[in-house]
């Protein structure tokens, strides 16, 4: 159903994954999407939502080693002793023994814990084997810079903030360069883009829902994606984005919507936990 893309750390992650950040029903949302067919399952500290995803993945009847979990770090754990006491939490939440990766959730430029230190916690994990791969969520070229500077490790996935209106072509070419596999968190944008009259053509063109021919955008870039719904139907939708094809002008046309740092819905990563 889903391509995988290899990581530098070993393994591969599923392109089209499930997000879970705004799933009112968790489990039963978990449960149908693994059913329909995804494998790969997006949850984190900050969603609250690791007890309930984890039971959705036992629900759904599929092979715990046929699912790619990932969790990441909240905000206030970035002190390396924190970093190991609330992974283990999130294992316990989860009822698993391992995650397929574990990211840093932000940056957090302005605490007083440094995030390399973060960092280095982070590769302990990894070095144990609970997290069988790490990275980091929101991380511009600067963050990967000092990480990598201070610790030889690279991180296998970068996540961030990538749509039609914003593209971040900069930072998805610095971590290509890097071999850091991007991962775009808002994929569809906040929906509106799906209204967008270049997007309603394409889609009327190629017989295919806004949601899939934008999804199909970021996959033939190479992304990650991770989609989110409580409602089966769109789940599919969402999951049918590997039996067709954006010629090169449909990708231009998508491409050509990008506003820069005008299209941006988030706060700019050095912004967030500043005071």
């Amino acid at each position: 159903m889903t391509t995988t893309i290899p990581l530098n750390s070993g393994g591969h992650i599923p392109q089209l994954g499930f997000g879970t950040s705004l799933s009112r029903t968790p489990v039963e949302s978990v449960k149908a999407a693994l059913q329909t067919g995804y494998r790969h399952v997006d949850t984190a500290q900050m969603y609250g939502n690791e007890t309930e995803v984890g039971e959705g993945i036992r629900a759904s009847g599929v092979p715990r080693e046929e699912v790619f979990i990932t969790t990441k770090l909240n905000n206030g754990h970035h002190a390396p002793a924190d970093v190991h006491s609330t992974f283990e939490e999130s294992l316990q939440r989860l009822g698993f023994d391992t995650v397929e990766l574990f990211l840093v959730h932000w940056p957090m430029p302005h605490l007083e814990i440094d995030y390399v230190d973060t960092w280095k916690a982070m590769v302990e994990l990894r070095d144990s084997g609970r997290a069988k791969s790490i990275g980091v969520s929101n991380f511009e070229p600067e963050h990967l810079d000092r990480i990598i500077e201070a610790t030889g490790v690279t991180p296998a996935v970068n996540q961030i903030e990538v749509h039609p209106y914003f593209a971040n072509n900069a930072l998805r070419e610095y971590c290509q360069k890097l071999g850091i596999v991007v991962e775009a968190w808002s994929p569809l944008g906040k929906g509106d883009e799906l209204g967008e009259p270049t997007i309603l053509r394409l889609a009327e063109e190629l017989g295919r829902t806004p949601a899939q021919v934008v999804l199909r955008w970021h996959i033939q870039r190479g992304d990650v994606v991770i989609p989110k719904s409580d409602h089966p139907e769109r789940m599919r939708e969402n999951a049918d984005v590997f039996s067709f094809e954006l010629s090169d002008a449909h990708m231009a046309a998508i491409d050509g919507l990008d506003r820069g740092e005008d299209g941006r819905r988030s706060d700019h990563p050095n912004e967030v936990g500043k005071d």
